[in-house]
This record gives C-alpha cells, structure tokens and sequence, in this order.
C-alpha cells in the first residue's frame, strides 16, 4: 500500500475516534459553550467564534505534543 494512502486512512480513523469521543464526553466537556467564545444572533443571522476553545484545544495539543516528543527521546 502507498504511504500516502496509509496516512490518509489513519488521519480518518483518528477524526471518527474524535467525532465519537466528542459526542460521548460533550455533555459534560463543555468545549464550544466556554465562557469568552463569540456568539452574535440577531434576526436571521447568528454568528458563533469559539475563540476559547480554540485557545483551550491549542494548549493541549501543544502539551501533548510537547510530551510525545519528550518520551520519543533517546
């Protein structure tokens, strides 16, 4: 199998495993309804900026590849 291919199918398994975990923790994982996100909803327009949450998600993906790389060292 291509290399390319075999990427392509793990980024897919892992965005299913994140679409799963997400509608099974969100109920009480708030992410998308923190308080400072954007929301704007007047008559026949609404526009929603989660700008915390994606401050909050950058953070962990930050640690979590700062710790990856830290356990990957020889």
């Amino acid at each position: 199998m291509h290399p390319v291919a075999k990427v392509l199918i793990g980024l897919g398994v892992l965005l299913i495993l994140a679409g799963l975990f997400w509608q099974a923790v969100g109920r009480w994982l708030p992410l998308g309804r923190l308080p400072g996100d954007i929301i704007v909803q007047k008559e026949g327009f609404s526009f929603y900026f989660p700008i915390v949450t994606c401050i909050v998600l950058s953070v962990l993906l930050t640690l979590l590849s700062w710790l990856w790389s830290w356990w990957q060292r020889p």
